[in-house]
């Protein structure tokens, strides 16, 4: 069974508030979920986020991965180390994006 941490939407109409939760890839970004682990509420200065760290920390031990933007929060509020979290995706994503300057310099020398 996949695992994520995401982001549950909650509030009123335009008026976002988070719930940050653990929940099955398959289950849809408002329904069930797992464990409810921290909240997030943007439209405050500065904004809110406020997570359990000891339950972060399990559910990452245990493989959850944390999605684009939850990770980001916890990069910004220092519950995550930038060594942490090492997800295929990202670490194929950078070495693509180091590899395409190389082949242009080739092909730039090639044609002189």
């Amino acid at each position: 069974m996949a695992v994520k941490i995401r982001l549950k939407r909650v509030g009123k109409k335009k008026q976002p508030y988070y719930r940050v939760v653990v929940a099955d890839v398959r289950s849809p970004r408002d329904g069930r979920f797992i464990e409810e682990i921290g909240t997030y509420n943007p439209h405050t200065q500065p904004s809110t986020f406020k997570v359990d760290v000891e339950r972060v920390k399990y559910w990452l031990d245990t493989g959850a991965q944390p999605t684009e933007t939850v990770r980001k929060l916890l990069h910004y509020n220092n519950v995550l180390e930038t060594g942490e979290t090492s997800t295929e995706d990202s670490a194929s994503a950078t070495s693509v994006a180091m590899e395409a300057p190389v082949a242009e310099k080739n092909a730039v020398e090639e044609e002189a």
